[in-house]
């Protein structure tokens, strides 16, 4: 099965951030379980390390990665470097104690997971994160680098999804089938963003703003909704624009601020993240009074788009403030 969405690098996905929150949850609640039982419902070292064909892609990599992010190795047996690099990957999964899930895919053996993640050469190294999938690596690559690639994903998944990783336990038996956590009681809003949900899905883009305006009219720190409502404000401002004449317009009027407002929402529907921030903080350096605010406030929308924890929306907000000061 193809994962659900390629790229970290656009506009976030809802439905995946939704169940990262249910997967904290259950997580969560599954690490309290085993500490309660003295270990019960633990993995063992050796199951940190699975390999995955196209038939166990589904529940192996895109169901754990709800739970656990999951680094997968595209590796060949004729491969010089990835005998090199799998073993370091493999140490690295059993010393991160559960941080991280490794998945082992022979690209001779699965072409077509090969070709759905684009992989134009081994080794490459990829991640799932509740459903996303991301470039790590290509090629040989440093255990310094590997380590800081690591560390950055284990604290993306933690901190922006929610997902708190596996329960280890060097006695589990190894293989051994864990018990499902129990459910999370549905929160009380939950029927309204997954009508949101199905509104976004249905392209009722006017539906989706107001379900999730509704929900912050009573719960305004409600993290979920804010994303939306920022997605779903985007998406209505771009359906019907015509692409090529706002980008022309903005290559026409480098000062104008309402044509790079225009064009950084294309640009980041476009998954083009830096792009979008990039031109709106040049924009602010050549704008004053009303433009320039429009422009701050264009860029403050779209951070939240983007999430308050990537690290682009971070390097962007320094760069805005010096652009201001």
């Amino acid at each position: 099965m193809q994962p659900r969405n390629m790229s970290m690098s656009g506009v976030v996905d809802l439905a995946a951030v939704k169940q990262a929150q249910e997967a904290k949850a259950k997580a969560e609640q599954a690490r309290a379980e085993a500490a309660r039982h003295g270990g019960a419902g633990a993995v063992s070292p050796a199951d940190l390390v699975i390999e995955v064909d196209e038939a166990g892609f589904e529940s192996e990599v895109l169901q754990r990665s709800t739970e656990v992010p999951v680094v997968i190795d595209f590796w060949a047996e004729w491969c010089e470097p990835c005998k090199q690099l799998s073993p370091v990957l493999e140490r690295l999964a059993v010393e991160y104690n559960g941080r991280f899930l490794l998945a082992k895919i022979d690209v001779d053996a699965n072409q077509m997971l090969m070709q759905q993640f684009g992989v134009q050469g081994i080794p490459a190294v990829f991640a799932v994160v509740a459903g996303q999938a991301l470039p790590l690596f290509q090629g040989a690559a440093g255990e310094a680098q590997i380590r800081q690639t690591l560390d950055q994903l284990v604290q993306v998944a933690e901190e922006r999804f929610g997902l708190t990783g596996l329960v280890v336990d060097p006695e589990a038996e190894p293989g051994a089938e864990r018990p499902a956590a129990p459910e999370r009681p549905a929160g009380p809003h939950d029927a309204a963003l997954d009508a949101a949900v199905q509104a976004m899905d249905a392209g009722d883009l006017g539906g989706a703003v107001q379900a999730y305006k509704n929900v912050l009219a009573e719960e305004p720190g409600n993290t979920e909704a804010k994303l939306g409502l920022a997605q779903a404000e985007l998406l209505q401002r771009v359906q019907d624009a015509d692409p090529q004449k706002v980008r022309q317009a903005a290559a026409d009027k480098p000062g104008d601020a309402q044509a790079q407002i225009a064009a950084a929402d294309l640009d980041l529907v476009g998954g083009h993240v830096e792009d979008a921030f990039g031109r709106l903080i040049d924009t602010v350096r050549v704008t004053a009074g009303d433009d320039r605010d429009a422009v701050r406030l264009r860029l403050l929308e779209l951070f939240e788009v983007v999430g308050a924890d990537d690290p682009r929306v971070t390097a962007a907000r320094r760069a805005l403030a010096r652009a201001l000061f």
